[in-house]
């Protein structure tokens, strides 16, 4: 991986494609020289409890036209880390074909994978260690990440980390709709 200044980049040459980073990471308010992107893929996940209820959240929205789209699921018994990759899971899955997305995220645990572990669990035939005799232990959510990373084969992601709880509209509508998605399968007393 290369660094250049605020960037962390991950070089990719796939078919259908420009020369140049798969995912790039980009602080929220700098400028970027690239074709700005065909949409802008907000997502969130909340858990009550870890494990617990928990939700998943995004929007979806092309800036051209203005269109929209929100979305927001959860499951009974689950974790903050797995809604958090589910909903970039939903949000690109919504996508019918390759795409410039813009993923804005609060997630640590999405940018540490995205930008570091994935491809280095890749590199190690989807282990945590190069050394099969190793006792690196399991990768956690190994199936989701495992989806995800078919997903972003298939578009040009750019990332962007956002504060969470700062006022960033869409990211706290996320948070909203993430815990409205969650509260539905706290037990009643």
């Amino acid at each position: 991986m290369r660094k250049r200044g605020n960037r962390d980049c991950v070089p990719r040459s796939r078919i259908g494609f420009p020369q140049g980073p798969a995912i790039r990471m980009t602080d929220h308010a700098m400028p970027t020289a690239e074709p700005a992107p065909e949409v802008q893929l907000f997502t969130d996940g909340a858990c009550s409890g870890n494990p617990g209820p928990g939700g998943w959240a995004y929007i979806l929205r092309h800036p051209r036209s203005g269109k929209e789209v929100e979305q927001s699921g959860g499951e009974p018994e689950t974790t903050n880390n797995r809604m958090e990759l589910m909903a970039v899971i939903r949000g690109l899955e919504a996508l019918k074909r390759p795409t410039r997305v813009e993923l804005f995220t609060d997630s640590e645990y999405v940018r540490q994978g995205l930008m570091s572990w994935v491809p280095k669990w890749k590199a190690n035939g989807w282990s945590r260690s190069a050394n099969r005799f190793s006792k690196g232990g399991t990768i956690k959510n190994l199936e989701l990440w495992k989806q995800l990373d078919k997903l972003i084969a298939t578009h040009h992601l750019k990332f962007t980390r956002v504060a969470g709880h700062s006022g960033h509209p869409e990211n706290d509508r996320c948070d909203e709709l993430a815990v409205a998605a969650c509260r539905q399968f706290k037990r009643r007393p």
